[in-house]
């Protein structure tokens, strides 16, 4: 079982915790990341594109000219896809890019990656963001305190407003809670976040 040193946003080590080896210490699956990762973006899309066919676009309703004798190639309209002007052929519809992935498939991609931000010592474990008001300028500072740089992803146990809005105009800062965590998040920022109660979360819900 992984154990990790947990800290104070002053960057004073303040005790230990224990991991769970099923969440925490397995073997990352990279297929079954790739898997999430391509469902996630997927299901991102909002699927708003559209061309118009030959019969929405304006105009093309007399046959340009007569079918024979003409010595030109036939046309019956000067809205066909040939034509400039013309309807797209096989162009995108508006349409859902949606789908489903089995649900334990969702959680080893995960648990995957929390094991490699272990793995790669890039997790880090704070006691609590016990903050007093909104002010980015103490965010900062435990950051500082803790060390942390880069793009960085601190996940808390339930949605905490004066964390959250003292984080967000950090650059290359997200926030997040335990039913937000996705697959995109957890690749995008090298560093991860956690406090104690997360841990517990994570655990109650992976395991």
């Amino acid at each position: 079982m992984p154990s990790i040193d947990v800290y104070n946003i002053e960057g004073k080590k303040v005790s230990t915790v224990d991991l769970k080896e099923e969440i925490f210490g397995i073997e990352p699956n990279e297929a079954i990341v790739h898997t999430a990762l391509v469902n996630y973006l997927a299901n991102q899309r909002q699927g708003t594109q559209s061309t118009k066919t030959r019969a929405e676009v304006r105009g093309g309703g007399r046959k340009p000219w007569r079918q024979k004798g003409t010595g030109r190639a036939r046309q019956g309209s000067i809205r066909a896809p040939q034509w400039i002007k013309g309807g797209i052929a096989l162009g995108p519809k508006p349409r859902s890019y949606k789908y489903r992935i089995n649900k334990k498939e969702k959680q080893l991609a995960i648990k995957s990656l929390l094991s490699s931000k272990v793995l790669e010592n890039d997790l880090v474990v704070v006691d609590k963001f016990d903050f007093k008001e909104i002010k980015t300028k103490q965010m900062v500072n435990a950051m500082k305190n803790l060390k942390v740089e880069g793009k960085t992803f601190i996940v808390l146990p339930t949605s905490d407003e004066k964390v959250q809005k003292s984080a967000r105009n950090i650059e290359n800062v997200k926030t997040g809670s335990i039913n937000t965590i996705n697959v995109y998040d957890l690749l995008k920022y090298k560093k991860l976040v956690l406090t104690v109660d997360t841990i517990k979360k994570l655990e109650e819900v992976y395991a």
